[in-house]
This record gives C-alpha cells, sequence and structure tokens, in this order.
C-alpha cells in the first residue's frame, strides 16, 4: 500500500498543474510562472512572449506612424464632394419645393424640383471639392517646402486657399477670402489642440 504513495501524489501533481494548481513553476528562462493559468503543462512557452508592448503592424522603414497630408489629400477631396452633394441635393429639393409650391403634383413639376436638385448638388460638390483640393496641394506643397507638419502649415494652407479661391473678385475679394481661410483655419487648429491647451497650466498663458 505504501508504494502507491507517491503514484498517487505524482497522479495529484499532474492534476495540480494540468489544471493551474500545485506548486509554483518555472519556464525554461527562469521566470516563475506563479498566478498564470497554462493551458497545458506540456506547452513550454516563455511569458514573455506573450507581452504585447508593442505595435501590431508593420512600418516601412523611415515611415511614420501618421498620415501625412498626401495621405490625407484623398479622403479630404472626397468627403467635401460628398458633403457638398449632401447639402446641395438638399439645398435643391427645398428650393424646388419652394418655388413649385402653387403647381400641382404632375411630371412638369417633378422635372422642374428634379433640375434643382442636380444642379445645386454638382454646384455645391464642385465648390467644396475645388477649396478641398486647392487646401491639400498648399498644405503638402508648405510641407515639403518647410519639412516638417505642424499646425502653421494648416493654418498657411487655409489662409492661401481661400485668397486663391476668391482672387477672381479682386484684391478685396482675395483679402477677404484670406481672412475667412486665415479664420476657418485657425479654428480648425485650435480644435485639434484643444485638450493640449486644457491640460496646461494658466501660467503658461
Amino acid at each position: 500500500m505504501d508504494t502507491n504513495t507517491p503514484a498517487s501524489g505524482g497522479f495529484k501533481g499532474g492534476l495540480g498543474s494540468l489544471f493551474g494548481g500545485g506548486t509554483p513553476e518555472y519556464s525554461n528562462t527562469g521566470v516563475p510562472l506563479t498566478g498564470m493559468s497554462p493551458l497545458s503543462p506540456y506547452l513550454n512557452v516563455d511569458p514573455r512572449y506573450l507581452v504585447q508592448d508593442t505595435d501590431e503592424f508593420i512600418l516601412p522603414t523611415g515611415a511614420n506612424k501618421t498620415r501625412g497630408r498626401f495621405e490625407l489629400a484623398f479622403f479630404t477631396i472626397g468627403g467635401c464632394c460628398i458633403t457638398g452633394t449632401a447639402f446641395g441635393t438638399l439645398n435643391g429639393l427645398r428650393m424646388g419645393l419652394t418655388e413649385t409650391r402653387g403647381m400641382p403634383w404632375s411630371k412638369p413639376r417633378n422635372v422642374q424640383i428634379l433640375n434643382m436638385v442636380t444642379r445645386h448638388g454638382a454646384s455645391w460638390a464642385n465648390t467644396l471639392g475645388s477649396v478641398a483640393l486647392l487646401y491639400s496641394v498648399f498644405g503638402v506643397a508648405i510641407e515639403k517646402a518647410r519639412g516638417a507638419e505642424d499646425d502653421l502649415n494648416t493654418i498657411a494652407a487655409g489662409t492661401l486657399t481661400g485668397m486663391l479661391f476668391k482672387s477672381t473678385a479682386g484684391l478685396k475679394g482675395a483679402a477677404r477670402g484670406g481672412v475667412i481661410g486665415l479664420a476657418m483655419s485657425g479654428l480648425y487648429a485650435l480644435y485639434n489642440n484643444w485638450d493640449h491647451l486644457k491640460g496646461r497650466s494658466p501660467s503658461h498663458y
């Protein structure tokens, strides 16, 4: 009977290690596995390899972790075109319903409303898409020229975009466009840095 005691203890120890109990175990590198519940006692895995303290994606050599202005230009232009189309469509529908209020529901009224919707949708999409294209081109050019990416590029690109977009209205129109672009880009830069500004102490202002 006494000869079975070690085997019984070894059997219990095997079950304890199988279900995460028993005495503390150590990996091949000497790292204690106390507090861990391995899937199986037969898997010799160093727990240090299970810690994900680095990024899970691979970047090309010299690439940044954030997208640059050139990559964001496509999203900006496309988003502005879609936004302009949606806004112009709703505005054209509103104007079409208003102008044809006295007409009965018929084919001529439907055609007139449809013309208003398509005309205003295309006009707003063209306008916002052109502004986004100018802003992206200026932003990329300024970034390449300065060799840095900061809020100064955003403000400069917004100011130049407003000036060029309204340049057909003369010097006064270009000046007004530049002021509008400066104000909008400044508000955008302030929005991007709002959390950073809130975290500052009042003595830094």
